[in-house]
């Protein structure tokens, strides 16, 4: 049988494990889940006869080559900074590796290795980055391959809470890791391309410079800059395009509250806040307030803020419980950020009948026969239960395609590379349709240089 190796059972391993076994019989394949949690593997692994469930440790030498020797091809699901010591063995012992994340500069080191051992090493195949990556390249190589000439490319990601479980005021739940969503825009301004010129957006204006987005059947939608839309400007062949940018969605009035806890300074992770344990929501809120003899700490907060009582925005907080007395916080030496995240979790955690929900929004510009032209894509994945989330489902069914294809030979160029090639996304995204994950596509207006948007 053909083993495939896959280290790391996380909540985004479970369409991956599903499709790999249910393809088993078919495809002659054994599948080895690596895990520190062995309960949690077995639990995705069922009682499948073409399953193995082991501990494994990638810090652990000896388990980790063990393993790897073992298998025709590795599936790494943990995190990215982790990744790089199963890479090495993969050179060493020949296999092939599939993973979801961002290719570090420590994996890209590897591509000449990658090469010279005729291995495929397929990075950033999940959902974003991967679907993302995929349904660009097949638009922009379409339109190129009919003659026309990239102008303009925006596209746009956001996991959700489906509709059918949106019940609070931030028309937000924690879909994934919650850390990421308080830190995120940090660390610089984020960086774009509009009609030829470069603009930044620093990270205290991030959340006020918003895009409104449409999506038929599920309404309107903003979207804030990611930290750097020029990362893949070469890579996708846009050097000579005029915009360029991509952004988180959100459902729209999200930014305009969260900005509320970016300008008090309640999202920094630089500093620790004494005696933290001890205080209570209403106290770590007034820890960012001035003193006052005499106003209370709702007053100051609307007060420093320019909220209004009747506001929607002032709702959302009292919503969130941030005032209350009784409710502490209980983490020692906690930064304000990971304070903050355990504020939301109490209203933001996904109830065991929520369901979550994957977005994504790209606009192709282009010129063809000097005319100008513009195609909006559009998808919406909804998840099944806590376990076949969306996110679970865009990330984890597009590495098991890959993973299978690269064991069948159908994606066989070598090296450290990630999926913006005919050979890699065209059977990927034609399989994905049979899962429900599809792109609606319509042409519409293209607006054009406009001097006043500048």
């Amino acid at each position: 049988m053909r083993k495939i190796l896959i280290i790391g059972a996380g909540k985004s391993s479970s369409y991956l494990i599903k499709y790999l076994l249910d393809k088993s019989n078919a495809e002659n394949l054994h599948v080895t889940i690596g895990d520190l949690n062995v309960e949690n593997a077995k639990k995705l692994a069922g009682n499948h006869d073409n399953v193995a469930v082991i501990h494994l440790d990638v810090f652990n030498t000896e388990s980790r080559t063990e393993a790897i020797k073992n298998a025709d091809i590795v599936v790494s699901m943990l995190p990215a900074r982790f990744h790089i010591e199963a890479a090495k063995d993969c050179i060493a012992y020949k296999k092939h590796m599939v993973t979801a994340s961002y290719v570090s500069k420590e994996m890209q080191d590897l591509n000449e290795d990658a090469k010279a051992n005729n291995l495929v090493f397929m990075n950033e195949i999940g959902v974003d980055p991967g679907i993302d990556h995929m349904s660009a390249m097949h638009v922009i190589d379409r339109i190129r391959d009919n003659g026309g000439k990239m102008i303009l490319f925006e596209s746009f990601t956001g996991g959700l809470v489906a509709p059918e479980s949106d019940n609070n005021l931030w028309n937000y739940k924690f879909t994934w890791n919650p850390r990421n969503v308080v830190t995120a825009g940090q660390g610089g301004a984020a960086k774009f391309l509009q009609e030829n010129q470069f603009k930044y957006i620093p990270y205290n204006r991030l959340f006020r410079r918003t895009e409104f987005l449409e999506i038929d059947n599920y309404g309107r939608f903003e979207a804030y800059a990611n930290r750097d839309s020029l990362k893949y400007q070469h890579v996708y062949g846009l050097d000579y395009v005029k915009t360029l940018y991509r952004g988180t969605m959100r459902r729209v009035g999200f930014s305009r509250a969260w900005n509320v806890f970016v300008q008090l300074g309640m999202t920094d992770d630089s500093y620790t806040i004494d005696d933290s344990e001890n205080m209570s929501y209403r106290d770590f809120i007034n820890a960012f307030l001035p003193y006052s003899p005499t106003d209370s700490v709702e007053l100051k907060f609307r007060h420093a803020l320019k909220i209004d009582q009747d506001d929607i925005v002032w709702d959302k907080f009292l919503e969130l419980d941030i005032f209350s007395n009784k409710k502490m916080v209980t983490l020692k030496k906690a930064t304000p950020a990971q304070i903050l995240q355990k504020i939301l979790m109490d209203s933001w955690a996904l109830d065991e009948d929520d369901k979550d929900m994957i977005v994504m929004y790209h606009k192709f510009g282009y010129e063809l026969n000097g005319e100008q032209h513009q195609i909006d894509a559009t998808m919406v994945t909804i998840g099944e239960d806590q376990t076949y989330t969306a996110m679970a489902k865009t990330v984890g069914l597009p590495v098991a395609i890959a993973t299978l294809a690269i064991l069948n030979g159908k994606i066989k160029t070598p090296g450290v590379q990630i999926p913006i090639t005919k050979e890699v996304y065209n059977p990927i995204l034609e399989e994905l349709k049979d899962y429900g994950i599809a792109f609606s596509e319509k042409d519409v207006e293209y607006l054009g240089y406009n001097p006043l948007n500048i």
